[in-house]
């Protein structure tokens, strides 16, 4: 696994020097929350909805072992054949043995964020086998060789002119004009098709598991999962135990939930369910499917205080409505899970001391959890985890010294009164004449970005406060 979350604060400052990606990205933050709530509010009782899916899914952990034997016994019965991989390294080399079983050369992959997290693609380039994404977005991202920046939009960082030149570098097709994006997607479907029909193996995800029936779930716009699962005649579902749910009609809750979170929709153009390979009377499907069930220190978090993060549906919500998401974007984050849910479950699936700035990355607004249809705590965690990186002492010691002494001071009150009485007014007389000031020591990190306000006469608050008291005091 590749993971850069060390470099979050230079990614970041990089990112934010980015002023095209910067603009799309605002634009990104006010036009998907509008389109959540939109579709939250025309559901009806979505707080409903999202109370009853808290009990599911607590429900299914509780009773976890039993309706894991469940799924298997049922997806086995289906003729399924299901795996069980404790790392990232066993799901990859199970899917290379399978591949290698049947010969194959040509692979065709849906959207999967679990195989992201494994780094599937990889290996297998490694081992000569041609793997195709074949997600518009992924699709893209693979052409320009790049990471996803969003877990629901992965190309969401690209512009119409970047996918075009793209697109007319890759693509020898001869001239053409790609001048609006129904063009763009005319021609990767065309050149896409091609590769569905030749593909041997066809890799896809699931956003659930149906234990009742053996049955995986997909959620999709675009038909390429369908696609990757009935044309090849071997189908690999991977996907983690966190996925699973008692019924069938626990599945379409969750499909409700997520749609509106994620693309504020009411419901997708695909919701397709597998269940196994082709039968007799069966016009197509594979002819033999594998399911991988991932654990990858799940088991760990499952354990752990930090267990409702694996209650994380992948809606994207979160990154959407967080303002350290939206003004840095997801490849500042270095790692396949962008955003508050990632600065979660990166520390948990990697280690807090290769990322402990992600759980920094945090203005504690808490809209995060106000829009989680999984209604998971996210800042809670966030701070759990920052209360981890000071008692592991992961902070730079000036860092250390610095909150120590901050906390010191704030057991002085009337020191600390007195201190930042004198600081704003200083600050206020000094900065009167413009009224903000381009440059200060010790802020620079806020100066460099934009002027920091003077602060206006009057004093502090306190200050303010005590001499309206003493008034009011006369005034009796």
């Amino acid at each position: 696994m590749k993971v850069a979350s060390q470099d979050f604060l230079q990614q970041a400052h990089e990112a934010l020097r980015a002023k095209d990606k910067v603009e799309r990205r605002d634009l990104l933050g006010q036009f998907m929350p509008a389109a959540r709530d939109a579709a939250a509010n025309a559901y009806g009782d979505f707080d409903g909805l999202r109370a009853h899916m808290k009990r599911v899914r607590g429900h299914t952990t509780e009773h976890l072992a039993h309706y894991l034997q469940q799924f298997e016994e049922a997806a086995v019965a289906h003729g399924n054949q299901v795996h069980f991989a404790a790392t990232a390294e066993q799901l990859n080399s199970t899917v290379l043995s399978i591949c290698q079983t049947h010969n194959a050369r040509r692979v065709a992959k849906g959207k999967s964020m679990v195989t992201e997290e494994t780094g599937l693609n990889e290996l297998l380039l490694k081992a000569g086998l041609e793997v195709l994404e074949t997600d518009l977005g992924e699709y893209i991202i693979q052409q320009a060789g790049e990471a996803p920046s969003h877990i629901v939009g992965p190309a969401f960082h690209k512009s119409l002119a970047e996918v075009r030149e793209l697109f007319l570098a890759k693509h020898k097709l001869g001239e053409r004009a790609l001048e609006s994006v129904s063009d763009i997607v005319e021609e990767a479907r065309g050149v896409l098709r091609e590769r569905f029909l030749a593909a041997d193996v066809g890799i896809i995800g699931a956003n659930a598991l149906i234990a009742e029936h053996g049955t995986t779930m997909l959620v999709t716009n675009e038909g390429n999962g369908d696609l990757c699962a009935n044309l090849p005649p071997v189908l690999i579902i991977c996907t983690t135990f966190e996925r699973l749910l008692p019924r069938a009609e626990d599945a379409m809750a969750l499909q409700r939930l997520l749609v509106r979170s994620a693309t504020g929709q009411s419901h997708t153009c695909y919701t397709s369910f597998y269940s196994g390979p082709r039968r007799e009377d069966d016009v197509d499907g594979p002819l033999e499917t594998h399911i991988i069930l991932l654990d990858n220190k799940r088991s760990d978090i499952l354990a752990s205080d930090y267990h409702e993060i694996l209650d994380c549906i992948r809606c994207g919500a979160c990154l959407n409505h967080c303002p350290i998401y939206i003004g840095v974007g997801g490849h500042a984050y270095g790692w396949v899970y962008p955003g508050p849910m990632g600065s979660v479950l990166t520390p948990l699936l990697t280690s807090l001391e290769q990322s402990h700035d992600l759980p920094n990355a945090c203005t504690s607004c808490g809209r995060c959890a106000e829009v989680c249809p999984a209604n998971i705590p996210l800042p809670d965690l966030l701070r759990d985890l920052r209360q981890e990186e000071s008692a592991q002492q992961l902070k730079p010691a000036r860092w250390r010294r610095g909150l120590r002494l901050h906390a010191w001071l704030l057991r002085q009150p009337v020191l600390y009164q007195r201190l930042t009485g004198w600081s704003m007014s200083a600050l206020g007389l000094l900065g009167k004449r413009r009224g903000a000031f381009r440059r200060m020591p010790f802020a620079s990190g806020w100066t460099s970005q934009r002027d920091f306000p003077a602060p206006e006469a009057g004093g502090t608050f306190m200050r303010q406060y005590a001499a309206r008291k003493r008034r009011g005091g006369r005034r009796g």
